[in-house]
């Protein structure tokens, strides 16, 4: 195998193979342990699992949305000032 080929695969401590790429796509509509309601793919999810927005839309719809700066930087300019401390 070249190094190419054996990207997602790695040896457990037991000398087994695991193919990463393989269980994900296996677990990608398994619902993920927590209290976000995703799968595993990024779906959320409603009442018994079920699809309520696929991780595309959900995507598409976060970028559009631009964050918009709270506060911009502005910086005096120390030459202007007076060194006694003056304005």
């Amino acid at each position: 195998m070249t190094f190419k080929e054996q990207r997602g695969v790695y040896r457990s401590m037991q000398g087994k193979e695991v193919d990463m790429n393989k269980l994900v796509n296996q677990n990608e509509m398994t619902v993920a342990v927590g209290n976000v309601k995703v799968n595993a793919r990024g779906d959320q999810l409603g009442p018994g699992g079920k699809i309520i927005k696929k991780y595309e839309e959900v995507v598409r719809e976060n970028s559009g949305a631009k964050a918009t700066p709270s506060q911009h930087n502005v910086r005096k300019v120390v030459d202007d000032q007076d060194p006694t401390g003056g304005v």
